[in-house]
């Protein structure tokens, strides 16, 4: 099974938001996918939005290391996210079921 990071366009038309996925690399753009790893809201040239890129790090890391290959795009947006252009998400809290 090989793997993809890549992006899937949501949003309005004329108002893309895209979220960072982890997905099979045989499926559809906007398919099934494994795991979102963040969001990307671009933005028009002169513009600013509050929190334009927000990647979760960690398990960007963790699917490279199982053998993930990135888009050309996602590739790009992971050195921002490296570079501190990017807010970067906390692990989630783990909290034990109750039964």
């Amino acid at each position: 099974m090989a793997l993809k990071i890549r992006l899937q366009r949501h949003g309005a038309k004329g108002a893309p938001v895209f979220r960072m996925v982890v997905c099979e690399h045989t499926t559809r753009r906007d398919g099934k996918f494994v795991e979102i790893l963040g969001t990307f809201h671009p933005s028009p040239r002169g513009q600013n939005t509050k929190k334009p890129l927000t990647v979760r790090l960690d398990r960007v890391d963790y699917w490279l290391k199982i053998g993930a290959k990135p888009s050309d795009t996602a590739n790009t947006l992971i050195k921002q996210a490296r570079k501190g252009l990017a807010t970067v998400e906390a692990p989630a809290a783990v909290t034990p079921a109750a039964n």
